[in-house]
């Protein structure tokens, strides 16, 4: 045992094909990926990685849906490259630090490493690794948190101020349903009739019809209709 050298972390893993993602927003007018790639393209040529691809996009990163960084994670699901090489982290994405670390660990679900070239703290091969990733899970939930209290803010000042929220109420009339029902007409037919649903109109019919419909808009036309059709009197309804 006497001359062995021991080290509390574990050994890095050294990364054999490497795919750089390089990325300039619409808004850098006069700027390109090619300042990016020419200083990763150097840096991977002396520590000897290949490297396989080469990603670029000129997109917002607060957006997820660029066409190169979607071909990316397809391509590290396939497990193409060990490595993923970008300039810095807000090139890789702005989308906030739950995003971000979402997408740091579907990398991570496929085997897959990243290194950032100018933050050299944020490596997935070096020994802070799980440091870094802890802390980012801590700022993305305190993000979340926020956004949550905030949301609820809005809300409960929406409520002082009288708003209704939630889904705008659909007025309908509950006695032209049940007219039209006695006529024959069909579910489908009453809803595009009345505008609504064929389910919306089966509530309303219900309420007509089965249940205490005193304060339901439209109730005392439905009552009179459900009275006039049990005598047996059914005024013409225009089905046009």
């Amino acid at each position: 045992m006497a001359g062995r050298n021991f080290s509390p972390f574990p050994p890095q893993r050294n990364p054999e094909k490497v795919a750089l993602y390089a990325r300039v927003s619409t808004k850098d007018r006069g700027q390109d990926n090619e300042n990016q790639l020419t200083q990763l393209r150097e840096f991977a040529a002396k520590n000897g990685w290949e490297i396989v691809h080469e990603y670029c996009d000129r997109e917002s990163g607060g957006r997820a849906d660029r066409i190169q960084f979607q071909q990316m994670f397809a391509d590290a699901a396939q497990r193409k490259f060990d490595l993923l090489l970008f300039w810095s982290l807000d090139r890789l994405s702005r989308e906030g630090v739950f995003e971000t670390l979402q997408h740091l660990n579907r990398l991570t679900a496929c085997r897959v490493e990243f290194k950032s070239f100018t933050e050299q703290y944020f490596d997935s091969c070096g020994i802070f690794k799980d440091a870094v990733i802890s802390i980012l899970a801590t700022i993305a939930k305190q993000e979340k948190i926020r956004i949550s209290e905030r949301v609820k803010a809005g809300l409960d000042r929406a409520r002082a101020r009288g708003k209704r929220l939630g889904r705008p109420r659909t007025y309908v009339n509950e006695g032209r349903i049940v007219v039209l029902r006695a006529a024959g007409k069909s579910w489908r037919a009453c809803a595009r009739i009345c505008g609504c649903s064929s389910k919306t109109c089966m509530r309303a019919w219900r309420k007509a019809t089965l249940g205490d419909c005193s304060a339901v808009p439209g109730a005392g036309t439905a009552r009179r209709s459900r009275q006039k059709v049990e005598k047996g009197f059914c005024p013409s309804v225009d089905c046009s």
